[in-house]
């Protein structure tokens, strides 16, 4: 059995090639410059270094050696398609036929030219399904309310940002978008909104709406965690069974010793799904406010702040433990009205 391995940045493909030897597998990787590990030649029974844009050296270099069969995964830092990279022809023609050049675009029309050449790409975990992340809060600490409330803002603002290929990664604090990802990616995501929250922050990746499984879905490791703690971050949110996870019992300890928060939701998953949160659940300062009967919680809430008739004095919760908050309000308000322009405006 072969299977060619297309090499970027970082240890999926290494873990990849160690685990396709194991399985009897003759791996053979096309390796770019300047991103995938040298150890990889270690782990391969041949590899061939190319530039990005060598898509005829990747070819060929797989005719040679009569594999069919290809994965491509690891990093690549976007930034460099503007300086280093040396298309060929096939690559040029790639590029003239796309409307734009978003990261799905690229590799799906990069995944058509190699299967017009006869070399089928699989799924980048066809052999690694231990990898991918399992439902649940895996850490000792769980989300609070507020950041439950973040979470579903978060969830939301990642799917549509998905939906658009703009990217995976979203930063939310206290009702607020505090940073979208873009070309710099997650850790610098990550950076940029740990800057703007006080409070520590909520970190939501997710896998785009049609996400192809072939290519670029989100992985989280113990780097990740690492960045947060720096950011100032709190909370990291990824989807169950569509996000790789590399190093998860040493992320987990991590987080744990951090004092954060790791969940893995599924698709559809409200906040109410997430189990119990932090904090007591009872009374809130006096009021009888409590999540199981509360007609007001963020999910159903239909109050926006141009209706609603509940004023401080004839609302018959004081005004520290009234749900109705100008920020509670807010942030219902952009949860309803989060798709299409309003999000761009952010």
């Amino acid at each position: 059995m072969k299977i060619g391995l297309i090499a970027g940045s970082g240890q999926f493909p290494l873990i990849f090639a160690k685990k396709a030897k194991a399985k009897g597998f003759a791996v053979y990787a096309a390796a770019y410059l300047n991103e995938a590990s040298p150890d990889l030649k270690a782990h391969v029974d041949a590899i061939e270094w190319v530039h990005l844009g060598q898509v005829k050296r990747v070819i060929k270099f797989f005719r040679k050696h009569d594999v069919t069969d290809a994965v491509m995964m690891g990093a690549v830092k976007k930034t460099r398609m503007f300086s280093d990279v040396k298309p060929d022809i096939k690559a040029v023609s790639i590029i003239a036929s796309m409307i734009h050049t978003h990261d799905d675009s690229i590799l799906r029309a990069f995944a058509r030219v190699l299967e017009k050449e006869g070399i089928h790409i699989r799924e980048s975990t066809f052999l690694l399904p231990d990898l991918l992340a399992a439902k649940g809060c895996w850490t000792a600490r769980k989300p609070t309310r507020s950041e439950n409330t973040d979470i579903d803002l978060g969830w939301k603002l990642a799917k549509e940002i998905g939906r658009l290929d703009i990217g995976q990664c979203v930063v939310v604090g206290g009702g607020s978008v505090l940073a979208v990802e873009a070309i710099d990616g997650t850790d610098a995501t990550i950076t940029r909104g740990g800057k703007l929250s006080r409070d520590g922050a909520v970190v939501v990746k997710a896998c785009k709406p049609n996400q192809d499984m072939r290519f670029d879905i989100p992985a989280v490791g113990v780097q990740t965690i690492t960045t947060m703690h720096e950011a100032g971050a709190k909370v990291l949110v990824v989807e169950a069974g569509k996000t790789v996870v590399f190093d998860r019992e040493e992320m987990i300890a991590l987080a744990n010793k951090y004092g954060m928060t790791i969940v893995a939701l599924g698709e559809g998953q409200e906040a109410g799904d997430r189990g119990q949160v932090a904090g007591d659940r009872g009374q809130v300062a006096g009021g009888d406010l409590r999540p199981a009967t509360c007609n007001l919680r963020p999910a159903t809430c239909d109050l926006r702040p141009a209706t609603c008739d509940l004023q401080p004095a004839t609302c018959n919760l004081p005004n520290s433990a009234s749900a109705l908050s100008a920020s509670a309000i807010s942030a219902n308000f952009m949860r309803k009205n989060m798709p299409g322009w309003r999000m761009q405006n952010w």
